[in-house]
């Protein structure tokens, strides 16, 4: 599912960020808890897309956020070095962007 493409000596790219992200995927877990209770309870049919259509604004602004992050510091620093990781650190944030657009 995921690629662990840590590096010891490299601060991630969202470090500075890291407890706003923390504090805005713990509102949309609220949210998504919340939703799920306005399903149990049946409630109407908009509200409860009304609210899926809030929660997944906030998670395309998280990912867009780290999207930023990620170009700004992991892609920019690997083109720095202009060797073999530049051209997968682009390939893979391309890769990124893709799968944000088709969300």
């Amino acid at each position: 599912m995921t690629e662990d493409h840590s590096h010891a000596h490299h601060p991630r790219g969202y470090d500075d960020q890291k407890e706003q992200y923390l504090k805005r995927m713990r509102r949309i877990e609220g949210q998504a808890r919340g939703i799920a209770k306005m399903i149990d309870e049946d409630k109407y049919c908009i509200d409860i897309l009304t609210q899926i259509s809030a929660l997944t604004r906030a998670v395309q602004g998280v990912a867009t956020g780290l999207l930023d992050d990620h170009l700004k510091h992991c892609v920019l620093d690997a083109a720095k070095l202009g060797d073999d990781e530049a051209i997968a650190k682009i390939e893979e944030a391309t890769a990124a962007i893709n799968r944000l657009v088709r969300s």
